[in-house]
């Protein structure tokens, strides 16, 4: 099994060139087509469209996005062209907003590869997606890459689990990943009186993973009330290069309401981190 099409979504107004890089060597280790996506919303799309915009600020919006966008298919292009055979560039500018598009484009690809989630901010970014809204509605696995990455080889692959489905589901997602990965470490935080439990839990998964040709070890690691700790905890003594994980919220009114690992691992990643829902 191997990820057949990727989509790298690149946003405008800045350089990717380290997503690009990530998402470069998955397709190249995958053997996988390549499409790279970015979007962005028009002055008359965001909540200032109810006060007066003149048609010159509207078309010097609109002369921009077409400026970025260029941009950005060059980057895409020149540092990619080479390294992958099949590549694709797609660009819109929507009124919607972009995670719902990104999202819809998401249904020819089997996964996407992103930066971090920079967090709201006071203004409208005309640019930016929530990757928390996309991770929830995609409907497929999405790739977090961080900032300061350089390159992704998946060497050691540390799995994140939690008996429930989205854990079940991201570990699913994840197997062309851990199919590449030289070493594997399911891992769950438990309770001391769960510890046990947890342990059987964990012997299912490596079990269910051998059978797809893929050797994992298995660890309980103590609940110290703080899981997300635990977890980089665990990460930097495994030496992660992907940290594989279930994304956990629920929505009200469209607004994501994320448990505090999942929204660590959105907004401040220390290594690429697969979530699925």
């Amino acid at each position: 099994m191997s990820y057949a099409r990727l989509m790298v979504h690149l946003e405008l107004g800045k350089s990717n060139a380290a997503l690009l890089t990530v998402a470069g060597d998955l397709a190249e280790r995958s053997h996988a087509s390549l499409v790279g996506i970015a979007a962005a919303q028009p002055l008359v799309a965001t909540p200032y469209a109810g006060a007066f915009i003149s048609g010159e600020a509207i078309e010097l919006d609109r002369a921009e996005i077409e400026r970025e966008a260029k941009v950005a298919q060059s980057e895409f292009q020149t540092i990619l062209s080479g390294r992958v055979a099949d590549l694709e560039w797609r660009c819109m500018e929507t009124t919607a907003l972009l995670s719902d598009y990104l999202a819809s484009e998401a249904r020819s690809v089997d996964v996407i590869v992103t930066a971090p989630d920079r967090g709201g901010g006071l203004l409208p970014d005309t640019r930016r997606t929530s990757v928390g809204d996309l991770v929830m509605r995609a409907g497929r696995p999405v790739i977090i890459v961080p900032t300061h990455a350089t390159g992704l080889k998946p060497e050691r692959a540390l799995v994140a689990w939690k008996d429930c489905r989205e854990a079940r589901r991201a570990a699913l997602d994840a197997l062309p990943l851990l199919e590449i990965a030289g070493h594997v470490t399911v891992v769950e935080v438990a309770r001391k009186e769960d510890e046990a439990a947890a342990r059987r839990r964990l012997t299912d998964v490596a079990d269910w993973l051998k059978r797809h040709g893929i050797l994992a070890e298995i660890l309980v690691s103590p609940a110290t009330g703080d899981d997300v700790a635990a977890l980089s905890t665990l990460a930097r003594a495994e030496r992660a290069d992907v940290i594989v994980a279930g994304a956990y919220g629920h929505s009200r009114l469209r607004e994501w309401t994320f448990g505090g690992m999942t929204a660590d691992l959105l907004l401040n990643p220390a290594c690429c981190v697969l979530l699925s829902r």
